[in-house]
């Protein structure tokens, strides 16, 4: 079994402005992840969130101790949400077995102790610091909270899927789920928002080959862009927008760590003042 872990240093907005493109991808994009027989995780210090992924082969995959917490097991101090984007597998946690279906999403407690992967799932892999023990759940799509948004016309006809969320499962400070796009629509968050009190990663996944997502990013006087393939994710840090487009239609998982669970905690920016 192979874990491999780097870590990500945040910076502010006046060194992102100075940033060629590979730049931007060094310290916001997250590529290579979903490598069979691999657990690869990301350590941000923006609000110290983890995104990852767990691809279990042959045999099974277990997180446990991982030296950039600096705790005896990942989630001593720490919650945990899994959205399995591959075929039905199972995860034990906490001396339960949980089967988890496609787009579905484990929600892990605090102190829950080391996390085991089974085949044939394809598991991203998210964690937040916390102060107190929530309930391990597993979150069905049908648990899940489904908001319909955007409209055809304006090319932004979605579904916003809310797993890790107050009204449908306790969390200590993540929020989790993902947002698949109509046929025909490709703008995501747009208009765009920020929200400074807390960060926020986002995975595209289900791209079709040979497609791309334009991922957009930057003070909203100050926009940059970079693009991305399937399976790729983006270190969102909280001082910048967040909003993609795509040359089809995709799915995106959000998550956001910080100082609430509000997910409607935005600061809306009109269309006219993106430069």
């Amino acid at each position: 079994m192979t874990t491999n872990a780097e870590t990500r240093y945040a910076i502010d907005p006046a060194t992102a402005k100075g940033l060629d493109t590979q730049g931007l991808r060094d310290h916001f994009h997250v590529g290579g992840l979903f490598a069979e027989g691999e657990i690869k995780l990301v350590y941000s210090h923006y609000d110290r969130l983890i995104l990852g992924s767990a691809v279990p082969g042959a045999t099974a995959l277990v997180l446990d101790q991982t030296p950039e917490t600096g705790t005896a097991t990942i989630l001593e101090r720490r919650e945990m949400g899994i959205l399995n984007i591959g075929e039905t597998g199972t995860v034990e946690v906490g001396g339960e077995s949980h089967t988890v279906g496609k787009g579905e999403v484990l929600y892990v407690g605090m102190g829950s102790g080391a996390v085991t992967f089974n085949a044939p799932g394809r598991y991203y892999v998210l964690s937040a610091p916390a102060h107190r023990a929530c309930p391990t759940k597993l979150v069905t799509f049908e648990m899940a909270r489904h908001v319909e948004l955007g409209a055809q016309e304006t090319s932004n006809e979605r579904t916003i899927h809310q797993f890790v969320h107050p009204e449908v499962v306790e969390s200590c400070q993540l929020v989790m789920g993902y947002t698949q796009f109509k046929r025909g629509s490709i703008w995501n968050t747009m208009p765009c928002h920020l929200h400074d009190r807390r960060m926020e990663a986002y995975l595209y996944f289900d791209i079709p080959e040979g497609q791309r997502v334009f991922h957009f990013m930057g003070k909203p006087e100050e926009t940059r862009h970079m693009v991305i393939a399937n399976e790729e994710a983006i270190i969102s840090p909280p001082w910048s927008i967040h909003a993609g487009a795509g040359t089809s239609a995709y799915t995106f998982c959000w998550a956001m760590a910080g100082d609430n669970v509000d997910f409607t905690d935005m600061d809306m920016v009109a269309m006219e003042d993106l430069r």
